[in-house]
């Protein structure tokens, strides 16, 4: 398998799992990424979802074997069918999306830790925009994010030179959450993610869905969009919940419904 599911207590952890190669993309495990996200997506038990990579590695990005051999699918193929849909699926998902950065993230691998809603990376972990070393531009979704992250000319210095930021420079950019030592990353992921599967993830999902409106919308047109999505909220079971618990001051109990 290219991609290892781990289920525990609403938290699903989506590990690439192409170790030797630094868990580079080739067409299988971008097709299982996009699987497992729908799944997840489907699934009521998952509250939140977790990208990471196995070994050394988050992701090294494209697997340059596959991208140049003439049998293979092609550079079109590979970025509208491979990486689109996953960036895609991570923004739209109404679920907590986190990327927890175990090493280096370059090219494509950069990108989709850089989409999803939260990322928190190891000390030693880094990211790079490696495309312009063989003469590309940015994909997955990188042209968009990181310049609304960290500013358009800071953007395009890295993509231009792709020069590496470290895990700690890319906190100072505010391209990432946190970065983490690395002797406690695995067990920060765990406190964080656990917090979120008991928050109330319908909620949290309209925060998201609120927040990716709003990189398009106007002031006026981002205020409507608020009143209809918190009557959205209204509705939920977890706001009955969260209602109930705060009149009778006790921890609320939510179920993501």
């Amino acid at each position: 398998m290219e991609i290892i599911r781990t289920d525990i207590m609403g938290v699903c952890t989506l590990a690439l799992n192409r170790p030797a190669v630094y868990n580079s993309f080739n067409k299988s495990m971008a097709l299982q990424l996009q699987g497992h996200l729908d799944d997840c997506s489907a699934d009521p038990a998952v509250r939140v979802i977790v990208i990471t990579g196995m070994g050394k590695a988050f992701c090294a990005g494209q697997d340059l074997a596959e991208a140049t051999d003439p049998d293979g699918p092609g550079l079109e193929t590979i970025v509208r069918d491979h990486y689109n849909p996953i960036i895609l699926k991570i923004r739209t998902i109404e679920k907590p999306v986190i990327a927890a950065v175990n090493g280096v993230a370059a090219g494509a691998g950069a990108n989709i830790a850089l989409a999803c809603d939260i990322t928190i990376a190891k000390e030693s972990a880094s990211f790079i925009q490696a495309f312009s070393k063989i003469g590309l531009i940015p994909d997955s979704g990188g042209t968009f994010f990181l310049p609304r992250l960290i500013g358009m000319q800071k953007a395009l210095a890295l993509m231009m030179t792709g020069d590496k930021v470290s895990a700690v420079e890319a906190e100072k950019l505010n391209m990432i959450y946190k970065v983490v030592e690395d002797d406690s990353f695995m067990e920060e992921i765990k406190t964080f993610t656990e917090k979120l599967a008991l928050m109330p993830t319908k909620g949290l999902g309209l925060s998201k869905r609120a927040v990716n409106l709003g990189l398009f919308n106007s002031l006026e047109d981002q205020l409507d969009m608020e009143v209809i999505i918190q009557v959205e909220a209204g509705l939920t079971e977890d706001f009955t919940e969260g209602v109930d618990a705060f009149l009778q001051k006790r921890t609320p109990i939510f179920k993501g419904k």
